[in-house]
């Protein structure tokens, strides 16, 4: 190559060649690549059981044999007026509703789980069920939003993109962050998404079903070559247009989006693919089963993304109307039913086959949604939504299982005992994966945000571990 062809080969001159190779030095750092923890870290990698719509805690982990006796009777004066609901608009003229489901010891601990999460009981020595979960948000979206980013308002960044920001991927093939779901939630992309951090944490959603990832065999008639040359133009003319745009981490992220789609057409294929798996364990997560094969595809799959370093998962159960946890409102016993009756084995199956892989001592299983129910009868078969008390669960990462920490009153209304929010649950999965959460900041509006913001306790932490 003469000079001449070398200069027209960058467009036009040393300039040219001189920010070409600034722009080359710029794409070569992987903001996904692995990073150290502030501290030894419990767990490398979490999968996040996301129950959206609302999921009872009375009727599933906190078992309340004094609402179950007063069940028909008027809840007092004094406790009604200290709770307010979307549509039971005079809680002193509802009446308590004990939960249908008997609720039984399970293991070795004898840590007592309601009937709908049968499979799951079988594993309560895995487990450590927090019941002293608590918010003021009672509407789903900015309850959604809260869990997942620490305010419930859109905008901010989501736990998940704060764990890859913070910690990297194991994995430059995979999406470092994947999001499951079975339709729309009712929050929308922002309860994954990465607000002010760059773009490219934000979550990857994967689809249900048989193909999780949609056209990733290169079209017929496109050779290996051809692809990689399309998308190295493609990448060049995008970082010509970066040039000009600095800091435009949503044009940084289609960039590297391509690349890690590129990438993936090699390792994903064999991520996705269960046919390899045992007839055994596809029957252990459900899979074949018309109830429960959705779910279960999911957390199989979940398990293989934990396998090849994916960072955080995050499954949603009941994101199709009509079909989710929130027609509690007016059918109790049939939505939960059906909801529990689709998670229940799958979870199960996953949690039995983390641990015989030897996979649980370093993955962070998390069981929870955005609020549980009230302990008040709404209509003649339902309940309403309730946020001032709630239940969630951790397994894996060293937790110590078959225990219960934090309560709710006798009736389930208000966490009394260890209450417990969402900016002490992320700073306690947080510090799981060895982050400070008050040292993990961007800065963002000159200041130095953080997912916890100025709150968030560890103290949590060492009751778990």
């Amino acid at each position: 190559m003469t000079r001449r062809e070398l200069l027209h080969k960058t467009g036009g001159g040393f300039g040219a060649l001189a920010l070409s190779g600034m722009l080359e030095g710029a794409a070569g750092s992987d903001p996904l690549a692995p990073k150290q923890p502030h501290a030894p870290a419990r767990a490398k990698s979490v999968i996040s059981l996301f129950m959206h719509g609302g999921t009872s805690h009375v009727d599933t982990f906190d078992p309340k044999p004094e609402l179950t006796k007063r069940s028909g009777e008027h809840l007092s004066a004094e406790l009604a007026k200290t709770i307010k609901t979307s549509f039971i608009h005079d809680p002193t003229k509802a009446v308590l509703r004990g939960s249908p489901w008997e609720f039984r010891p399970g293991g070795k601990s004898g840590l007592l789980i309601s009937d709908l999460y049968a499979n799951v009981r079988e594993h309560a020595d895995e487990i450590a069920v927090i019941r002293s979960c608590h918010s003021n948000v009672f509407d789903h979206a900015p309850a959604i939003y809260l869990v997942n980013s620490g305010s419930q308002f859109p905008g901010r960044p989501s736990l998940g993109s704060w764990v890859t920001y913070g910690l990297g991927s194991e994995n430059s093939n995979l999406p470092a962050f994947v999001v499951m779901s079975d339709g729309s939630t009712k929050s929308g992309p922002p309860a994954y998404g990465s607000g002010f951090l760059p773009a490219v944490h934000q979550g990857t959603v994967f689809r249900g079903g048989e193909n999780p990832i949609l056209h990733l065999a290169t079209p017929a008639g496109v050779s290996a070559d051809a692809q990689k040359e399309t998308l190295s133009l493609i990448g060049q003319l995008d970082r010509r247009h970066l040039a000009s745009r600095a800091g435009d981490t949503t044009l940084e992220a289609r960039i590297a989006s391509y690349e890690l789609a590129f990438r993936m057409q090699a390792e994903a294929p064999d991520a996705i693919d269960i046919s390899s798996e045992s007839e055994a364990t596809k029957k252990l997560y459900g899979i074949g089963d018309p109830l429960t094969d959705d779910f279960g595809r999911k957390c199989l799959l979940a398990r293989r993304l934990v396998e090849r370093g994916v960072r955080f998962i995050q499954l949603y159960s009941g994101t199709n109307v009509g079909d989710d946890w929130d027609d509690a409102h007016t059918d109790l016993v049939g939505s939960h039913t059906r909801m529990a009756g689709k998670s229940d084995r799958p979870i199960a199956g996953l949690l039995a086959d983390l641990k015989g892989l030897g996979l649980l001592d370093s993955t962070l299983v998390t069981w929870g949604g955005e609020f549980g129910r009230t302990p008040l009868a709404q209509g003649k078969n339902g309940r309403d939504h309730h946020p001032y008390g709630s239940s969630m669960w951790m397994a894996g990462a060293g937790i110590k299982g078959g225990q219960a920490i934090g309560a709710t009153d006798d009736f389930g209304v208000h966490a009394t005992e260890s209450p417990f929010d969402a900016h002490d649950v992320n700073a306690t999965i947080l510090r799981l994966l060895g982050i400070d959460h008050t040292r993990l900041t961007y800065s963002y509006e000159s200041r130095d945000q953080r997912l916890t913001d100025v709150h968030g306790q560890n103290e949590f932490t060492d009751r778990l571990v």
